[in-house]
């Protein structure tokens, strides 16, 4: 018997909204992913692609279906024991940075570790910054950074409590192209380096191509698996 996959979800459902309002947005969905393969998610525009993001990242709550990773029903899990596990197990980058504007760079990687309770948060925010080409920017505010070094420092965020699983929604989607393909060398080679599973939402063909795999979904389901 193989290993497990390390995430795996089994006819997942999802609806916004209640009576006549309401709006189907998954419908069914199936998935399974190795630990340490790279995903692109592809699909057309209301698809489904993003919010298949925020249920894996526990963002969502699913109204059916099975959700695991790493062996862990996120389902099961009260919002306590999922905001500690999506802490642990989950790094998510978006479009949009998400950065808080009163703090540096360094205090918006080292909060979240300190909120979860690791010990050396100040040293490994430091490191992870550097990791991503901002060791002398530190102690920048978010609007004293161009998009691309506020991309890193969210990517950087992400990757601080050395998650299993790393979601990316769009990361290149508010940078020009120039900066675009080198947030996504970054990524690529941060998740060769550290093996981690990576799953990529993406408008562009060519850039899924570059994933171990790739799914098509289409009107809230998976569509097609098409060898990247």
């Amino acid at each position: 018997m193989g290993a497990s996959p390390l995430i795996e979800m089994r006819d997942v459902h999802l609806t916004l909204g209640r009576g006549p309002t309401a709006v189907p947005i998954l419908r069914g969905v199936d998935l399974s992913v190795d630990g340490g393969r790279s995903v692109g998610v592809i699909g057309p525009s209301g698809s489904g692609k993003s919010t298949l993001l925020m249920v894996l990242g526990g963002l969502e709550r699913p109204d059916a279906g099975s959700v695991r990773i790493s062996g862990e029903e996120l389902t099961a899990m009260d919002e306590d024991a999922l905001t500690v596990f999506r802490g642990r197990s989950i790094g998510i980058v978006f479009q949009s940075f998400h950065l808080i504007p009163t703090m540096t760079a360094l205090e918006n990687v080292a909060v979240p570790l300190e909120l979860a309770g690791v010990e050396d948060a100040i040293a490994r925010a430091r490191a992870e910054l550097a990791a991503v080409g901002l060791g002398e920017r530190t102690g920048h505010y978010p609007t004293e950074l161009s998009g691309g070094e506020q991309q890193r420092v969210a990517i950087a965020r992400a990757l601080a409590p050395r998650p299993a699983v790393l979601l990316a929604d769009e990361p290149t989607g508010n940078l020009d192209d120039a900066t675009g393909r080198d947030i996504i060398e970054l990524m690529f080679a941060v998740q060769e380096q550290r093996r981690q599973t990576l799953l990529l939402v993406t408008h562009d063909r060519s850039l899924a191509a570059r994933c171990d795999e790739c799914v098509r979904m289409r009107q809230g389901r998976i569509d097609t698996e098409v060898a990247a």
